[in-house]
């Protein structure tokens, strides 16, 4: 619990600027992981400043003004925009999101910018990071299969992009490990693995397709 002897200047939150309601103020955060561009070539990129509304990236490649952007950021997910400015090294994206993902996204970035200052634990039980296997499979015990996207993975689970939404508890086996649905979002569902691995390299050569 946050205490009130915490020197408040120190402490950063996303928050609406009051000369424009519709605009967000950043947060300094370094946040790792990948986007793609419209013609669908996916790039590592790394975030310096972020709000719900929008995000400065930085990226090989700028991509164009105008142009739609989907991108998944350690820790916060995924996020889709389009480009509104090229800066040196990257670009200024905006963010199409509800008002719901938009409180949901301020408070992670809440987290991000003030876990050092405040001495934050971290948020999940392992770190997530974005896997070089991408592809992969889930299978239902009914052996009915389903070719799946990888949106992140830790020591004990993954999110994934999936067209179908098994119920939450429902086995499955992704790649060629077990593992049981634990929640629903936008895009797919969250699993965790019937048993933590040891190491993320292992877990990324489970993820390979049988």
């Amino acid at each position: 619990m946050l205490s009130d002897e915490l020197p408040s200047p120190q402490f950063i939150a996303p928050v609406r600027a009051r000369a424009n309601e519709g605009k967000f103020q950043r947060v300094q955060v370094s946040v790792l992981g990948r986007y793609m561009l419209a013609d669908r070539r996916e790039f590592p990129c790394q975030v310096l400043e972020m709000s719900p509304g929008d995000a400065i990236v930085i990226a090989p490649a700028a991509g164009q003004v105008g142009e739609r952007v989907i991108a998944y950021l350690d820790q916060i997910g995924r996020i889709e925009g389009t480009i509104i400015n090229q800066i040196e090294g990257g670009f200024l994206m905006d963010i199409a999101a509800s008002p719901r993902k938009r409180d949901k996204m301020a408070a992670q970035l809440t987290w991000l910018a003030n876990k050092d200052v405040l001495n934050l634990p971290e948020d999940r039980r392992h770190e997530r990071v974005v896997p070089d296997i991408r592809h992969s499979t889930v299978v239902l015990d009914d052996g009915r299969r389903y070719n799946c996207k990888i949106i992140d993975i830790s020591l004990s689970g993954a999110a994934i992009e999936l067209d179908v939404r098994p119920a939450i508890g429902t086995p499955v086996t992704l790649g060629r490990m077990r593992a049981r649905v634990m929640r629903h979002f936008q895009d797919g569902v969250a699993v965790e693995f019937s048993s933590a691995q040891e190491m993320l390299t292992v877990v990324q050569q489970n993820l390979r397709m049988n």
